[in-house]
């Protein structure tokens, strides 16, 4: 996927990937540019975080620069904020503040 086709808040490295990485943070309500359509995110995407640059179905791997990073956890549509929320890490188990007190008590 060739980079001149996309926003330039966005970087992709790999024509395989299906997530974008977010250059310069991105407003909810922005028009954003992505290969074959115009999207406008719903929430703010930080700087860093990661837009779907194409569907990506329930299960299926998430790309970034060309490797693996994790699955979908549900359905996310072109445009969509990539993140916990949406996804399950390859690299680490995502942790939330309830599993985490309920290992450690009401103290973490």
């Amino acid at each position: 996927m060739p980079q001149d086709t996309l926003d330039p808040r966005l970087l992709v490295l790999d024509p395989r990937d299906n997530v974008a990485v977010v250059r310069r943070r991105i407003e909810a309500g922005t028009a954003v540019a992505v290969p074959g359509a115009t999207v406008t995110p719903t929430a703010d995407i930080g700087l860093g975080h990661k837009l779907a640059v194409r569907a990506i179905g329930v299960g299926e791997t998430i790309l970034k620069y060309g490797a693996p990073i994790g699955r979908a956890t549900s359905a996310i549509g072109v445009g969509e904020h990539v993140h916990v929320h949406n996804m399950e890490s390859a690299y680490t188990r995502t942790h939330t503040l309830d599993e985490a007190r309920a290992r450690h008590g009401d103290h973490a």
